[in-house]
């Protein structure tokens, strides 16, 4: 990630943390967030144990997600949101894979086979419910832009290397969304999904 990426991200967490603060005392049910569309593409994917899998009906409805995208290859970024995000799957405890999903999407799907990404989350000690995921290019491209991960600029935004260091995460049956840089505190992080969770009266996060 350039300079450039990581200013970008600092921007977006004042955005992220906004967010979350007024969560807390909005009504459950509120309009769905302009930034990520309420349709999301049921495209097929493939998990990193080759199973195949519809992005809306399997992965994301009635279920709070967390999202980013990656590709195996990566000397940069990559392994540092991975290791990252594995921080906060273990603060989260057994609650990921049960009341909150992650999922890291290929940006590289030619490249990215199952077994490639089967070795990525092996080589981080990645936990159950967390799937790594590949698909077509032109639906990964797809899924892409509808999820948001990308630039205004067309040149910088079809350099895939440098791709937007940023998670979304979201609460699909209620249908709310924000997004935060990729690197931000776990603890953070945990709270503000426990925050989707549970509401105010979250259960506490382990900062050790």
């Amino acid at each position: 990630m350039n300079r450039r990426n990581f200013l970008t991200g600092l921007g977006a967490a004042t955005v992220a943390g906004a967010w979350a603060t007024s969560r807390a005392t909005e009504p459950r049910r509120s309009a769905p967030s302009p930034t990520v569309p309420s349709r999301f593409p049921n495209i097929v994917l493939r998990t990193q144990d080759d199973k195949a899998v519809r992005f809306y009906d399997d992965l994301i409805r009635d279920r709070i997600v967390v999202i980013n995208m990656i590709y195996t290859r990566c000397q940069g970024l990559c392994p540092a949101m991975t290791s990252n995000l594995l921080r906060v799957q273990h603060l989260l405890g057994d609650r990921v894979g049960r009341d909150v999903f992650f999922y890291s999407v290929s940006l590289k799907p030619e490249q990215d086979t199952p077994q490639a990404l089967k070795e990525f989350a092996t080589a981080h000690h990645v936990g159950p419910g967390w799937l790594f995921l590949t698909g077509k290019p032109e639906d990964i491209e797809l899924l892409r832009k509808k999820l948001g991960f990308t630039y205004d600029d067309p040149v910088e935004d079809a350099d895939k290397s440098n791709h937007v260091g940023m998670v979304r995460m979201g609460n699909e049956p209620y249908m709310r969304w924000a997004a935060c840089p990729g690197l931000s505190a776990p603890t953070w992080l945990a709270k503000d999904i426990l925050l989707e969770l549970d509401g105010p009266t979250r259960s506490a996060v382990k900062t050790s």
